[in-house]
């Protein structure tokens, strides 16, 4: 019997390498998104639970504080708990090669059919060998039986993990499952080849004697060694799940970026369909007041003015000149409304000469002094672009006439590479930020349909004001060359 306090040490190590392992796996096993490596865990971190339990066992035996009869008792439960942790292991083998889910449950015909090979090999045995004899050849039968065909398999399953980890990219995780096969086709095929003596062949010559005579030192520092190496390899490949779940966190964040670039994509070319209608709508409406409705005050203006000039009734003379003044007005009236509808100079000269053109007939109209300065060459513009701008400044210069009382107003156009950068800033008596912001669902300044014109054209804008300071309205617009084919 071993009772040297280092082989004491040797077992608690060997059996904790084995309880950490097992504790690990049972912990981090169910978060594996491979459901074939997630089924194959629940049986290794059993085999490591159970097979810890008996080394401690085998421990607790070696010291020899307890009865024979409880050592008797003991060393029949450890036998159990060794032949149970190895078709423990032969299970998470058999799950990792088959790697079906159609064979998940055939594979459970691997442990059984080596359990059946033990209890026939134990029951043979009673009969050949003396009542004396059967633990020691129980044991060797065990790992004959048992043990180095469940580590065979176990490093085999582990080698087809290897390739699953690499298949997907975790190739450091194989590096560690091929380890761990490595580790355990040892610990299987020669810690277990030298059970302790007993007369059932090869361990009457083949044991644990026979290898700290030609080795040097204990088969069990060999199987402490190998089950070290065996339990930080599996462990480390644990991190593997830690990864995978990183990367599907990742995945599903990136999903939820997609789908929010979608909505957002979809709402601007909502917006920009809207956009394009109300300008279309407005074209029609300009186009026929212009065509109708202007011709007609027009007609009437010069038929009132013939009939004035046939008159000589004062009176009726100066009723027509007064009918024929509110028809002027009314035609005047009528011809801002369409310019405000659509300029037609916005299609026909450009954005900046339509912003110059839009500043003096403001400037005719209010006597509001309007100074436009425009910084680069125009480049060629999407209609969207033009139209977001120019709506952009025509409701900044609106909200300065109803509500800023001011003089001067500047308008600055910075043509840049890939944007248009707007100020218009006037000298009226401004506003309290706060209270304007407090009030988010009054549009009475504009300012809503500003920014949501700006942002969904990929820009922005940004209004600066205090009470006696006056108002600054920023915004930038960020646009894409439009080419224009030549017809040669």
């Amino acid at each position: 019997m071993i009772n040297q306090p280092p082989f004491i040490f040797i077992y608690f190590f060997y059996g904790l390498a084995f309880f950490s392992m097992g504790l690990l796996v049972a912990m981090e096993g169910g978060r594996s998104t491979d459901a074939r490596l997630r089924m194959a865990l629940r049986p290794l971190a059993g085999f490591g639970l159970v097979h810890a339990v008996h080394e401690w066992l085998s421990m607790f035996t070696s010291l020899g504080f307890a009865s024979q009869n409880l050592l008797d008792v003991l060393s029949f439960f450890s036998l159990v708990l060794l032949a149970f942790s190895f078709l423990s292991l032969a299970a998470f083998g058999s799950y990792l090669v088959l790697g079906s889910e159609s064979t998940w449950r055939v594979s459970l015909i691997i442990p059984l059919a080596l359990e059946a090979v033990w209890v026939f090999g134990l029951v043979s045995f009673k009969g050949q060998y003396l009542q004396s004899d059967l633990p020691a050849i129980a044991d060797a039968w065990t790992r004959y039986a048992i043990a180095i065909p469940a580590g065979l398999l176990a490093a085999s399953g582990l080698v087809v993990q290897q390739r699953a980890f690499r298949h997907a990219g975790l190739v450091s995780f194989g590096r560690d499952s091929l380890w761990a096969s490595i580790a355990f086709g040892w610990y299987s095929l020669v810690g277990q080849l030298f059970p302790a003596p007993s007369l059932l062949p090869p361990s009457n010559f083949i044991n644990s004697d026979f290898f700290i005579v030609t080795f040097g030192f204990p088969i069990q520092v060999l199987r402490a060694i190998t089950a070290v190496f065996a339990a930080v390899f599996v462990i480390r490949f644990l991190r593997a799940f830690q990864v995978e779940s990183d990367h599907k966190i990742a995945e599903l964040q990136e999903a939820r970026l997609h789908e929010a670039r979608q909505r957002e994509e979809l709402r601007a070319e909502l917006f920009r369909k809207v956009v394009a209608a109300q300008e279309s709508e407005r074209q029609r409406i300009a186009r026929d007041l212009h065509d109708e409705t202007g011709q007609s005050l027009t007609a009437i203006g010069m038929g009132l003015r013939g009939l004035a000039d046939e008159l000589n009734n004062k009176r009726q003379t100066d009723t027509l000149a007064q009918l024929q003044s509110l028809t002027s007005e009314s035609l005047k009236e009528l011809q801002r409304i369409i310019s405000d509808l659509r300029p037609a100079h916005l299609d026909d000269l450009g954005l900046s000469a339509t912003l110059r053109w839009y500043a003096t007939r403001l400037h005719e109209l209010t006597s509001l002094h309007i100074r436009v300065d425009i910084d680069g060459d125009e480049p060629v513009l999407d209609d969207a672009v033009k139209i977001t701008i120019f709506r952009i400044v025509q409701e900044s210069l609106n909200n300065v006439i109803k509500h800023s009382q001011a003089t001067n107003v500047n308008i600055k156009i910075d043509y840049r590479q890939k944007e248009v950068l707007i100020l218009v800033r006037d000298n009226g008596v401004g506003f309290d930020m706060d209270s304007v912001q407090s009030r988010i669902g009054r549009t009475s300044l504009g300012l809503a349909g500003m920014e949501e014109r700006a942002m969904l054209m990929g820009g922005e804008v940004q209004i600066h004001s205090r009470p006696h300071y006056g108002t600054e309205v920023e915004a930038r617009i960020p646009y894409h060359i439009v080419k224009v084919e030549v017809n040669q």
